[in-house]
């Protein structure tokens, strides 16, 4: 399995510099001047101005400001934003935690509501469960997650006052009261995350345990006289979770951006929330690293999928 592992991240390298380079030409031919506050203030001299546009190679030609940053790169700088005055790999330290926490606790959320359910409605299908929770899911992965943040914000925090609304990481207590604090203003951004993810999870949870179940050698563990629990859950469920592995490796860039738009609702200091400000501000490194390190995340993550192919099925090899 390690030699399969190596020869897959040495494919993803090509895909991962084809990556880099389109994102780094994009920004590059995007307009805006990231030292445009500079220009129109009048207490700063142009020739200050020209000599940190020289500094950080912004005349210089494209492909030469990209062999820089790559160079760069492979060194461990990851840059310097223009904005905050801090190194960039630093700002991403800071925030990549909480994003990771936020959307790794959905993900949960969403297998633990998602798998049981569709598997169920799969086992009796047509039936009054079967037709709530299609409905449910209908209904939850047609809503957006910036509506049903609200939604949330609005009877929670609002209307009942149990949760707050606004994500701060300044919090004073310390010990259990801190953590309960923290997990208390995470409840509604991982809720709204994971249900909207266990919705299309688990019409396709159903939809893979309705063709796997019809299968001849299911019907043939039901003649050797197997219960049903073992004939679903040894003989259905293992080789049905094979297409909802690809949907949640594939499902990954609508997490993260996702994640974008429900940081900004709950203020969640996270990596979306510093995405959304560097733009607002044409800060282009902290852009450029950010969208780097969400690619590179969604290759890890296809990754475990095509390792978890091999555990689910036993006719995949990892030769």
């Amino acid at each position: 399995m390690l030699n399969y592992i190596l020869r897959r991240l040495l494919i993803a390298l090509p895909s991962l510099l084809g990556i880099s380079l389109v994102l780094f030409t994009v920004l590059a031919l995007a307009p805006g001047d990231p030292f445009e506050d500079l220009a129109n203030n009048p207490s700063v001299p142009p020739e200050v101005r020209m000599a940190l546009r020289a500094q950080f190679g912004l005349d210089d030609p494209v492909w030469q400001r990209y062999l820089s940053w790559l160079t760069s790169m492979f060194k461990g700088d990851w840059g310097f934003s223009f904005v905050s005055r801090l190194d960039v790999d630093k700002l991403i330290v800071q925030r990549l935690p909480t994003t990771i926490v936020v959307i790794g606790l959905s993900q949960v959320l969403a297998i633990l509501v998602a798998l049981p359910v569709g598997i169920l409605a799969a086992v009796k299908p047509y039936s009054w469960f079967d037709r709530i929770a299609s409905t449910i899911a209908f209904v939850g992965f047609s809503l957006p997650t910036f509506f049903t943040g609200v939604i949330f914000i609005l009877f929670f925090s609002i209307y009942l006052g149990w949760l707050p609304f606004v994500y701060r990481s300044d919090i004073a207590a310390t010990g259990w009261s801190w953590w309960w604090e923290h997990f208390k203003q995470s409840i509604m951004p991982i809720t709204v995350l994971g249900l909207f993810q266990a919705a299309s999870m688990m019409r396709y949870t159903r939809s893979a345990v309705l063709d796997v179940i019809r299968l001849d050698y299911v019907t043939t563990a039901r003649s050797k006289g197997l219960s049903e629990g073992v004939v679903i859950n040894k003989h259905v469920v293992r080789n049905a979770l094979i297409p909802v592995v690809t949907l949640v490796a594939l499902q990954m860039p609508a997490v993260f951006g996702g994640a974008i738009v429900t940081e900004q609702i709950f203020r969640v200091p996270g990596i979306g929330s510093l995405l959304i400000d560097a733009i607002l501000r044409n800060d282009t490194p902290v852009i450029m690293a950010v969208t780097f390190v969400f690619s590179c995340l969604v290759i890890l993550f296809n990754l475990v999928a095509d390792v978890l192919y091999g555990w689910l099925d036993p006719r995949i090899s990892y030769r």
